[in-house]
């Protein structure tokens, strides 16, 4: 077949030769399904996309959710034992009444474990979101055991009573002296104590000994 003689007036197309026809029919079919999915069927791939992926996202909330009802009776019995712990925390911080009680069972802690105090101050409150440090610097003298007893007499108080910056040495009325197993010694400390804040309960600026 010779292109040369064909004659390519489209007025003349239904004399062209059968391969030449069915060439151009092919490529004006690529044509337009090219016009066709530029101007239609990407829009709605593309949403059908975005609809399979929101249909992804809503069956994994759908199955967290399942989860959740599925465990609902265990979320509640653990909920019912932290609120039980945290009520029996609070009732372990005294409120502005029991403070000076509690700050009395703190010396006498100290006293009944053989210590001397020499020092015992009370600081200004620090007040936390739903409750109040209570700060005191305490100096004391005494042997191991007796600090000892004394760290462990504090922890078995009804109130939380913390221990902080612990720092033993020798008596400085004996640093010249020669040392023996039942010298004094000196520990300081920061006690902390703790007070509920109840509502409209600001915490005091300072807390008399």
């Amino acid at each position: 077949m010779n292109l040369s003689e064909i004659n390519w007036d489209l007025e003349n197309a239904g004399a062209w030769p059968l391969p030449i026809k069915v060439a151009i029919i092919a490529f004006l079919c690529l044509v337009l399904s090219g016009v066709w999915y530029y101007l239609d069927t990407q829009d709605q791939i593309a949403q059908l996309e975005a609809e399979e992926s929101k249909e992804l996202e809503l069956k994994t909330k759908f199955e967290q959710r399942q989860q959740k009802a599925a465990n609902l009776e265990e979320y509640k019995e653990q909920m019912a034992e932290i609120e039980k712990s945290f009520g029996d925390l609070l009732r372990q911080l005294p409120d502005r009444t029991q403070v000076p009680e509690l700050l009395v069972d703190v010396s006498q802690t100290g006293l009944a474990a053989g210590l001397e105090f020499e020092l015992f101050k009370p600081g200004a409150e620090i007040a936390k979101e739903f409750y109040a440090e209570l700060p005191i610097e305490i100096r004391v003298t005494g042997d191991y055991m007796e600090f000892g007893a004394f760290i462990s007499g504090l922890a078995s108080l009804p109130r939380i009573v913390t221990v902080h910056n612990v720092k033993i040495e020798a008596h400085k009325n004996d640093a010249s002296a020669k040392k023996t197993a039942k010298d004094p010694l000196v520990m300081s400390a920061l006690v902390r104590t703790y007070r509920y804040l109840d509502e409209g309960g600001a915490p005091a600026r300072q807390i008399k000994k």
